[in-house]
């Protein structure tokens, strides 16, 4: 999943770096006396990440002397022009970190190496399967899923208390039906039940969507993806709807905020809960003022059970890459369990490693790391991973159209018609 704050200042990093370092140390990717020498572009940004990534380098390097690796700051920013430019120009790094929702146009483009003889079977075999899909594209796989991050709901605690409201767990949360009453129960003297930052509100809206039983993407047995929404389809959108315009129990504003944005008004009691991705954690823990009481929700359930879409964040080999045993030889060292787990608690986010999320340090109530664990057992391949012309879809044609929805400014037919009608013939020039 890709980070919910950016830094700008990273892009130029990234370019400096490129240029003072190359991605691959010499045209052979060897160096002095036969050095291999691997590059890893690194999107890590909280210092946290970045330290545990470069101290992981730093271990491989020691460790390794025939095969050294620099480190390479990457941006989320810019990850994808920067790729591709790289690519096309044959710079790009042996060892890519990137997202899952990303790889599909680099894969099918060549791009990207094939990993399925190149990764140990104790790497495969740790990563469930429904998490190797969201990298399986064809019939290769094109990136190792390695962090992942549910939805979850940040709540003030205080405020809970005092309504009354029950409490949900993992083992019993609130239906979608539920956590609409209990938005308004919350709502009133001037603060709103939930605040949604919808600033981008495709993959929120398709992701919370599977708990309710939503597909909307179908594919066929012919390969080719058509759109077709259903009732699970419309739960999601209509709660979030009805929770704006017809409860006022969602606060209107939040509809143009992105995640980072609803913070002020979470900690100053204006919203009772807000729905986050699980890394937003370390961002209530370090700007709360002193004395907040917060606690980490499962978000609603329905059909589904606590089932949600996610698009891990991945690393992936360069097909250029003169040396692509030794890069998924640093990959595998990257993911042993033990390190898998630092990367984890160093992004605030859930190692998808079976052995890895069994892992103690991930268990605990302190800010939630055990409600999120539980999640993870529910989380799937993004409804639209592996689709090719989503990325169109989403950007020209669904997020305008949610945000028309979710504002009032459009009702549901229409809303159905530009998703699926406008949707299908974006998708059909992609499948031709």
């Amino acid at each position: 999943m890709r980070a919910p704050v950016r830094r700008a200042a990273a892009a130029a990093a990234t370019a400096l770096a490129l240029l003072l370092t190359g991605c691959t140390g010499t045209e052979s990717g060897r160096g002095d006396g036969g050095r291999i020498e691997l590059s890893f572009q690194s999107l890590a940004w909280q210092k946290e990440s970045v330290d545990a990534n470069k101290q992981l380098v730093k271990e491989w390097n020691e460790t390794h002397p025939g095969i050294h690796v620099t480190y390479v700051q990457g941006s989320w920013d810019t990850v994808h022009d920067q790729l591709l430019t790289s690519f096309e120009g044959d710079e790009a790094p042996d060892v890519i970190h990137d997202a899952s929702d990303d790889l599909a146009d680099f894969a099918y483009g060549g791009y990207l190496a094939d990993l399925r003889t190149l990764l140990p079977d104790r790497l495969s075999a740790d990563i469930p399967q429904q998490s190797w899909q969201t990298t399986t594209f064809g019939d290769g796989v094109y990136g190792v899923p390695f962090l992942q991050e549910p939805r979850v709901l940040l709540a003030n605690t205080k405020i809970l208390k005092e309504s009354g409201v029950r409490i949900p767990t993992p083992g019993s949360p609130w239906s979608w039906t539920e956590f609409r009453q209990v938005a308004k129960e919350l709502t009133g003297r001037g603060r709103y039940g939930v605040a949604w930052p919808l600033k981008e509100p495709v993959s929120v809206t398709l992701n919370l969507g599977l708990s309710a039983g939503g597909r909307l993407f179908h594919r066929g047995a012919d390969g080719r993806v058509t759109l077709r929404a259903g009732e699970g389809d419309q739960v999601v959108l209509g709660i979030i709807h009805d929770q704006v315009g017809t409860d006022h129990s969602a606060a209107p504003t939040a509809l143009g905020m992105g995640g980072s944005d609803t913070l002020p008004g979470f900690f100053g009691g204006k919203y009772a809960m807000v729905p986050l991705g699980f890394s937003y954690r370390q961002q209530v823990v370090e700007q709360a003022p002193e004395g907040f009481e917060w606690t980490v929700l499962p978000a609603p359930a329905g059909s589904g059970g606590l089932a949600q879409g996610v698009s891990p964040q991945t690393l992936s080999v360069s097909e250029a890459s003169p040396h692509k045993k030794e890069a998924a030889q640093f990959i595998d060292f990257l993911l042993h369990p033990r390190n898998m787990v630092r990367l984890a608690k160093g992004d605030w986010m859930l190692p998808t490693g079976t052995t890895a999320l069994a892992d103690p340090a991930l268990h605990t109530d302190k800010d939630g790391w055990s409600t999120g664990a539980a999640v993870a057992k529910g989380l799937r391949p993004a409804p639209a991973q592996s689709v090719r012309g989503y990325p169109e879809w989403k950007d020209k044609v669904a997020t305008p159209a949610l945000q028309e929805y979710y504002s009032g400014a459009i009702g549901a037919d229409e809303l159905r018609g530009r998703l699926v009608d406008d949707g299908n013939r974006v998708l059909a020039r992609y499948q031709r």
